[in-house]
């Protein structure tokens, strides 16, 4: 995680964290919201209202950082200066993170995978990291918009998803047929699906800025369209379905995406499917009866993947919940559940056992604060001891 989203996601935790009795506040409407609590951020907003001066101090550190994002840079897909297989700027392209020149070929093609070693080509086509600054900076503005009421922040994500989705110049296509290419082998393939899973955050902060004056109607029906042409591109494209496919992080995310463009596309029916006929169904593919994931512990950083996963799975718990479908305590028929999935990381992640499978680059217990903060809200005292960083195990509740 980044310094930026690891800052936000306190702030967003904060939020989260510190909502308190509405009985007193004045009237303040509840966010259309599926991802973020719609009912504690209303909360919070009342809270603040009221005087509060913990959620006053977290509303000012948020708008500060609101401020310098109002300043930076808008960017699109079209900047790159390589052209991707179809000679068409407007299509998102990336490379594969893993992949490495062969150094036994003089023109080192077909590139080797080396797992967990990021290739810094990867970063010579700047869509992926554009797109996750996109989906960061509409987040925030939109939190800055709702807890503040000043435009300015709706304007400026509008901005950012105008210029992205809707304006006709500099527009992303509506598919990833060029997602994680690897020289030599492929021009893009399913996998390449996992660069856009934070797309869920954004359409979720979307419905913060829904209906002001920055984000009319007509702007909200024309991303409503975008992203209903990518979601049908996911599930009937030869990639998108190869995504569909994968039995590890991949299909995880894919499903966080797939449900979350389904909430926001107020199709509730497709969401409630999606989570009964795919998510369930990878609960009892990817997860062991004592919890373990065998997909991820198999990975050069099983940690990291390990706790990647489960986010995405408490991700699609949340989603779930907008469709009343309790994820949280699920079980498959022979007993395999995300409660399980959190509680087998336990002992790991406050260092009572030790971590005993591969991983290359150094063990960060504190990836796991977030997730047992958002579990100590549903599984109760579950929640390991906080680590040598309490503040972080306290404020960071926002997983995405």
């Amino acid at each position: 995680m980044t310094n930026s989203r690891h800052r936000l996601a306190c702030w967003c935790c904060l939020f989260l964290m510190l909502a308190v009795s509405p009985m007193t506040a004045q009237s303040v409407g509840k966010p259309a919201t599926f991802l973020l609590d719609a009912g504690l951020l209303q909360a919070n907003k009342r809270a603040m209202q009221q005087g509060d001066a913990a959620l006053l101090a977290a509303r000012q550190t948020l708008i500060a950082t609101a401020n310098k994002a109002l300043t930076k840079p808008i960017h699109s897909v079209v900047e790159k200066t390589k052209l991707p297989p179809s000679g068409n700027k407007h299509d998102y392209m990336s490379v594969g993170p893993y992949w490495w020149p062969d150094s036994t070929k003089a023109n080192g093609l077909p590139y080797i995978r080396k797992d967990g070693q990021v290739n810094p080509e990867r970063y010579a086509v700047q869509d992926a990291t554009y797109l996750n600054a996109l989906c960061d900076d509409v987040q925030l503005l939109a939190l800055a918009y709702y807890f503040s009421d000043d435009e300015t922040y709706a304007r400026r994500a509008a901005d950012l998803l105008r210029v992205w989705f809707l304006n006709e110049a500099t527009r992303m296509n509506p598919n990833l047929n060029y997602g994680q290419a690897i020289p030599g082998i492929t021009d893009g393939r399913g996998i390449g699906l996992i660069d856009t899973r934070m797309l869920a955050k954004l359409v979720d902060a979307v419905q913060l800025i829904k209906g002001t004056k920055a984000w009319p109607a007509a702007d909200q029906r024309a991303l409503q369209e975008w992203f209903r042409a990518f979601l049908t591109w996911m599930q009937t494209s030869p990639v998108g379905k190869d995504e569909e496919d994968e039995h590890n992080n991949h299909g995880t995310y894919y499903d966080f995406q797939t449900v979350a463009f389904a909430l926001f596309l107020d199709d509730k029916p497709l969401a409630r499917q999606l989570l009964q006929q795919k998510t369930m169904n990878r609960i009892q593919s990817q997860l062991k009866p004592d919890g373990s994931q065998p997909h991820e512990l198999a990975r050069t950083l099983s940690w990291g993947y390990s706790i990647m996963n489960l986010k995405g799975f408490f991700g699609l718990a949340q989603l779930a919940e907008a469709v009343n479908i309790d994820l949280w305590n699920y079980q498959t028929p022979d007993g395999k559940s995300l409660k399980k999935a959190y509680q087998w990381l336990i002992p790991y992640a406050k260092g009572e056992k030790q971590w005993t499978f591969q991983q290359i680059k150094p063990l960060h217990r504190e990836e796991f604060l977030p997730i047992s903060a958002v579990a100590a809200m549903k599984y109760g005292s579950t929640t390991p001891a906080a680590t040598n960083n309490d503040s972080m195990f306290r404020l960071t509740r926002s997983l995405f």
